[in-house]
This record gives C-alpha cells, structure tokens and sequence, in this order.
C-alpha cells in the first residue's frame, strides 16, 4: 500500500521525485555545474584590528554535515543552543593568519589544534591580543594570541558559557568583551556547579496551564519558546553563567552565577553593569521580555546599587510601541562612568497615550548615590545618541509609522536647551540619507564622534545611493553651512566601501572593493596623498563564470512606477545567435509610503556576484536568464496601507518584468518562473494562485495561510480582526484552487521563524494536492530558516534544478 506524498516527507524529510510515493529517501546532489558553485570555497572573513595595523584573517569552515545538524538542540526563550553552551548552528572557522598592513606580510598563527573549529574572534582594545573562542573535547575554551609571537596559547580550562552575548548594550559603542588590560578579560563560564543535563521525567506532574488576566497583550507568533517545567530547568541549565576575571595572575569569580543578559564594563574599568534574567518565566514571550534586574557591580563583582527591578513585559503590538520600563542601560562613553537609559513618557503606547514627549533620557554618574538626571527628551520614539561629549553628541528619534528619523546636535549637559535638527529623513528615501558620523576611539577604548575642535564639522561615510546605483563615499559636513564636501567617492566599474577609518586627520582609511568580476579586496588609500595600495588579493571562486554577462535593468511599471532588476545571462550567450532563453526572476516583496521612495534604484551594478545556496543565479549555467533582485514594491499612500492594494502592486511589478525581459530579447515569456525565500516564497505563491504569467514558482520556508498570524506580519501591524479582508485576499492558502503552473515548496522542519510555521507548507500542500495541483513539497530535516547542511543544501539545488528543467526549461 502507497503512502501519501506528505506522509512520505514527514517520514522521511526528503519526498521522491514521484507523484505520490515515496521510494527514494535519500539525498540527491545537483548537477556538477551547480555543485562545484555551491561547494567552492570562501573568501576569508576579515577583522581590522583596533589600531588598524594588523587584519586577522579567518577561513570559513565548510558546511555543516546532516549529522552534526542532528545533534542534539535545546530551544529555549525564544533561542536555540547545543549542549557546548554555545548558540547551535554556528559553522565557524577552521584556520586564522594574520596581515601586517604596512608591510603587507603574511603570518601564521602557531599553537592551535590541527583541526581548529574557531566559534568567534576579536581584538585587543590596544590590538596586541586576539581572543579567540575554540572548541575543544567537551565544550569551548578561551584562547589568547600575542602578536609579540605569534602563537596562540589556551589560557583557562574553564569552559566558555556563549548562550547569550554579555557585551556592551545599545548605545555602548563598538561590542567586544569586557577586557580589564591587555592580557585580562572577564569572560562568561560554565560554572563549576554544574553537572549534567537534567532528565525529563517520564510521568507528567500536572498539566501545563497558561491564564489570561482579561488585560489585552497581543504578541506575534514567536517560536522556540519555553514550554513546560522542564524546559525551564534545560533553560536555568543552559543559560546559567558564572563571571570569571582571567588573567596572567590567575582566575578569579565575579559575583554569584545567573543568567546574563548583559554584562558590560564601564569605560574606567571600575564597574560592571549586569542584567539578570528572574523567575517567573514566560511561555508566550522570549528571554528578553523575562524579568529582568539591573546591578551596578564593582569590578570586584561586590553590588554597588541595584538600579531596576522591570517585570514581565510584552511591548504589544502596533507602530512605536515601547517598554513602558526602563531601557536600553549602557555607559556613556565619553565618561568614566556615567549610567544612561531611556524612559518611555507615554507609557510605551503611543496609540493610549498622547504626550508631548516619547522617551526622555536619564544618566546617573557615579558612585551612583544621586538622583537620576535629565539627558535629553524626544517628541518621537528614541533611537540613539552618537556621544561626543558633554557640550557635542548627535540625538536620533524616529516613528515607524510615518518612517521618518530625525537628527539633532545637542549638549548632554544642558538638556534645557532646545536640539538643534540636524537631518530629517525618510528611512524609505536612500537618496536623500546623509550617511554615519565616523567615529574615533578616546582615552577610553571607547568610540565617540569625530568632530574638530569647535564641534562645527561632521565626516560622514554614505552609502552613496542614487539613480546610478550605490556609490558610497566619504564627506565633510559643515553644522553651520549645511554644505557637504565629498572627499572621496568610489569609482566605477567598482563597488566600494569603507571598513575602517585609520587616521580622519589624514583622510587615510580602509576600504572593501569589488567589482562584477573581482570579489571583495581590502585597500589601504590615502585620499590627500591621492594613493591606494592593496592589502588582499583574494581570487575569484567562481573562475567558470568569468564569462557571465551582468546588467541593471530599468523598466516601468503600468501605473509609471521605476523599477529595476539584475539580469544574468550565461557565458557566451549571444542573444542574436542563440535566441530567447527561459527566465528564472528572483524577489522579496517590500512596502513604502512614498511612490518617490519606492522607485529609487537600489544596490550596485558593480557588486560581486555570491553565489551560495539562496542566490538564483546557478541557473545561469543552466542555461537560464535570471532576473535577480527583481523590485517588488507595494506602496500606500494617502491614508491607504500599502497592503491593501498588495494583489493588484504584485501584479503590475511582475507584469513589468515580463515586459522588460520579453522587449530586451533575452526572454522566452513563455518559459518563466518565479521564486523566492521566507516573504519571497509567499510572494510567489501568490503570484502563482492570482496569475497565469508563470509556468513553475520556487517557494522556500514562506507563510501562506496570514489567519496563523493574527496578530501581524512583516510591516502589517493591523490584526486579523481589524482587517479580515487584507489578511484573507493576502494568504495563497485560501486561493489553493485557484493554482496556474507547478509549485515546489521546500521548508526545514525546525523553522525558526516567526511566523513561518513548518505547518504553513504541510497544511498548503494539503490543500492544493486535494484540488489537483501540479505541486512537490519538500521538508528538510533538522533545518531551520535558514539551511545549513551540506546533504540539505545539495539536495535543494538538485529538486530547484529539476523542478526548473521539468515544468519551464523542457516543458512541453
């Protein structure tokens, strides 16, 4: 007796190319042209050192395999870690070497394991040490290497504790680790009283009860979260952490164990500041919604003040909601150790609560004995202070309903005094965005805002948009003129950025440049000495598509929208000798309140094409055009939310692309498909149940049936009983029958997305086999939103290709 397709899926996780058995439970690999792309190797990552001497190298490890996936994970307050103590699914690194800039030379580093797994790495404040995080036989250890030698020596057999990163929190500057000098740190541990993990008991003690308290407190659809009491002794486990200063001199405890939100260092190196998570825990929010306990501690991890004591909260649901708590506590880091935090004057319900005044901000200076004081006050929801000090800082405030943030300079120790607006911008408009302040690190270690003395200049680095395409480069903003200098703009055929600042004096920095061919190289320029000199030369890993022609395209959509998409056409194709080809387009839809905002181009036509498993363009070799990046703008206006008209917006986006492509020469409009991941996927699926333009779709790890998420999705803040319609016409799920062409839908069985649900593709599947759908569902085993194992991610290209070669390239 057969089984049903999706029984065959959950069975199995991978369902075979039958109709409706499934005899083939093994994992398929795609042809060598697509293999080879997906398998080649990466460019290194790369981290500049603090003083800008020295880039440490680190050498991507390969893929995941299915059977590490398997191990064991733990998903608990809305994360998911492994029994290292360590966030599961991390890939890491398996080699570092080390760069002079100046010289330009290349050096090993001696002393680690043959066959290193490097978790994470970073500087030194004064860049003579890198810490680095390696695994070992049970757990994860920490690893310190001296530039004076090279060589990396473990300097505790304490195991590492890196569920939650306890760094410095909004507002504190760069994040790295609390180093104490040079060769001290204090680090989170695995504490000594641990033992091994608790076991579930095999009878139930009661059930699992949750109660509404008649208050309403709407959340989204988080996934991973605590369940039973169980869960809550695996999370205590898990997430429990003891406080180590390790040094040269010996190791010592910090404080008793708890389970760390943060913990940061102040800029003197006199006081920690800690946030620790209380009991009672939630079942229905995640860890960072948990009661939470704000200590000021010495370095000595003796408490000094205990600053708040914030209960449960869940923010709701809605544009510019807030904690109505206290928030976002950091140190300034202009000061030795000054306290600051944010307030919401509203309550965090703008919508309840109208008040001249959203948040204000509080600091409180050591040793922390006096009342708290006025910083600054924002009409809209606080989004940041860039610190310079107490006469010079920049304030941002922004709304996401009207997608707006606006800039202030203002004097933290004269809150009396009115800001000054500096810019005011739509977060929609990339044109008119006037880039970040570069910033300097102080006597401190800290990073504060570059200005000259007198406060009246900005540099700032912008990602240079325009009708062009993106062009970053780097200006001198004048406070009292208002008139911005470009000092250095990156040059076509080129895409480059700056990474680093070396000295803002000298206008001498570091960028990351590409091309279409070239992938991303690091250059040292000079802008006053007008030269440049290259510190990498990492080569291509795609030497087989040399070839591989690239365009941007710019077409309109029928109501007189600009759009654009990436058009990749293959190696040596000539479309007067070899004619139309099929189209493969690739998207994510994406709202704005602005038609203006909407139809600026995006991107660069100069990037660097990287190609891993969730990029269309292995299809190029398959002797497909693929429209990348194809513009999908739902745009509302006028009191009208853009998801209102979203059927009739998708229609006319996809609409015009066809036209581009048929009217550019290259495109076979009867052979298209159409794909995308998450949101894209659910694009897709609606352009596949409310159109006939496409042959075949591609839709991995998206949400079709919006009832599952009642409470909101993507930028739509309306409830399902606000807005039945927009949530019934949105959802391809309540359009099964209406199916035109064949439809694969992929998705990992852990999804961890809000959201995206595995049941959203088991119960759509469902749907369209029972009206007679041409569709495949394939269910991942172990992945999550993203794919991490090499048989899963061979195994999606394999069914995409032949999906692809079925239902367009061959079709009859």
């Amino acid at each position: 007796m057969k089984k049903s397709s999706l029984a065959g899926i959950i069975l199995s996780g991978i369902m075979s190319w039958q109709t409706s058995s499934a005899q083939e439970m093994v994992y398929k690999v795609p042809p060598k042209e697509i293999s080879d792309i997906v398998l080649a190797p990466s460019s290194p990552s790369v981290i500049i050192s603090n003083n800008s001497q020295w880039l440490l190298l680190l050498d991507r490890a390969p893929f995941l395999s299915i059977a590490e996936l398997s191990e064991p994970e733990y998903k608990l307050g809305g994360t998911r870690v492994s029994g290292s103590f360590v966030p599961s699914r991390v890939v890491g690194y398996s080699g570092a070497r080390l760069i002079d800039i100046k010289t330009k030379k290349e050096y090993a580093i001696g002393g680690l394991p043959e066959d290193v797994h490097i978790f994470d790495a970073e500087w030194s404040p004064g860049s003579s040490q890198i810490a680095l995080t390696v695994k070992g036989r049970d757990g994860y250890y920490l690893w310190l290497v001296s530039l004076a030698d090279k060589q990396a020596r473990q300097v505790s057999n304490r195991r590492l504790n890196k569920t939650v990163a306890t760094t410095a929190g909004r507002g504190g500057g760069r994040t790295r680790s609390n180093w104490l000098s040079e060769e001290s740190l204090i680090v989170s541990t695995v504490p000594s009283s641990t033992k091994t993990l608790p076991l579930p008991s095999p009878v139930p003690t009661g059930p699992v009860i949750q109660e509404s308290d008649g208050k309403a407190a709407p959340v989204p659809t988080y996934q991973d979260l605590l369940k039973n009491p169980y869960d809550e002794l695996l999370f205590d486990y898990l997430f429990t952490v003891q406080l180590v200063r390790i040094s040269p001199e010996g190791e010592k405890e910090i404080g008793n164990p708890g389970i760390y939100l943060q913990v940061s260092l102040s800029p003197d190196k006199q006081y920690l500041l800690t946030s620790t998570i209380n009991k009672p825990y939630s079942y229905i929010v995640p860890m960072q919604s948990f009661p939470q306990t704000y200590s000021i501690l010495s370095a000595e991890g003796k408490l000094v003040k205990e600053i708040a004591k914030n209960p449960l909260t869940a923010n709701g649901l809605g544009y510019d909601m807030a904690s109505p708590f206290p928030r976002y506590y950091s140190w300034r880091p202009d000061k030795p150790s000054a306290l600051f935090w944010v307030e919401a004057q509203d309550e965090g319900n703008p919508r309840k609560n109208k008040v001249p005044f959203m948040d204000a901000v509080y600091q409180l200076q050591a040793p922390f004995s006096g009342a708290k004081q006025l910083v600054a006050k924002t009409e809209l929801r606080y989004q940041g202070i860039q610190w310079g000090d107490d006469t010079f800082a920049l304030l941002s405030e922004g709304s996401r309903q009207t997608r707006r943030v606006k800039t202030y300079t203002f004097a933290p120790a004269q809150p009396e005094q009115k800001p000054v607006l500096l810019f005011d911008v739509s977060t929609d408009d990339n044109y008119a965005d006037p880039g970040t302040p570069v910033s300097i690190s102080n006597a401190y270690d800290k990073r504060i805002l570059y200005t000259d003395k007198t406060h009246s200049e900005l540099l700032l680095i912008s990602d240079g948009a325009s009708p062009e395409g993106d062009m970053p480069y780097l200006s001198r903003y004048n406070l009292k003129t208002k008139k911005n200098t470009i000092l250095w703009r990156c040059t076509a055929p080129y895409y480059e950025t700056i990474v680093d600042i070396v000295d803002p004096a000298k206008l001498q920095f570091i960028t990351a440049r590409q091309s279409l061919t070239e992938p991303i190289n690091y250059y040292l320029r000079d802008t006053k000495a007008k030269k440049s000199d290259a510190l990498t030369a990492f080569l291509t890993p795609y030497p087989q598509l040399a070839g591989m022609k690239v365009e941007k395209m710019k077409y309109k959509r029928a109501d007189g929208l600009d759009l654009t998409a990436s058009l990749y056409t293959p190696v040596g194709y000539d479309k007067d000798k070899n004619g139309r080809l099929p189209v493969l387009m690739w998207a994510y839809p994406r709202e704005y309140r602005s038609a203006n905002d909407a139809a600026q181009v995006r991107g660069s036509k100069y990037i660097f094409p990287i190609i891993d498993y969730r990029s269309p363009v292995f299809w190029v070799t398959r002797g497909f055009a693929v429209m990348g990046d194809v513009e999908m703008p739902i745009v509302g206006a006028d009191g009208v939310e853009p998801n209102d008209n979203f059927i009739s917006q998708l229609t006319m986006n996809a609409e015009a692309a066809v036209k581009a492509i048929y009217e550019s020469g290259v495109g076979d409009t009867s052979r298209l498909a159409v794909g995308g991941h998450s949101y894209g996927a659910f694009m897709t699926s609606n352009l596949m149940t409310h159109t006939n333009i496409f042959k075949a779709g591609i839709a991995r790890s998206g949400a079709y049936n919006r009832s599952l998420t009642p409470f909101g999705f993507q930028a739509e803040t309306r409830t399902y009983w606000e807005a039945p319609e927009v949530y019934h016409t949105m959802s391809p799920f309540d359009y099964a029958n209406n199916l035109s062409g064949a439809l694969l839908l992929v998705h990992g069985d852990a999804d961890n997305n809000t959201g995206t649900f595995p049941i959203q593709s088991e119960r759509f599947y469902a749907a369209l086999k029972g009206h007679g759908a041409t569709t495949r569902f394939v269910l991942l085993p172990y992945e999550s939103h993203s794919y991490s194992a090499k048989e899963s991610i061979l195994h999606l290209l394999y069914e995409t290709d032949t999906w692809l070669n079925t239902y367009v390239k061959n079709k009859k």
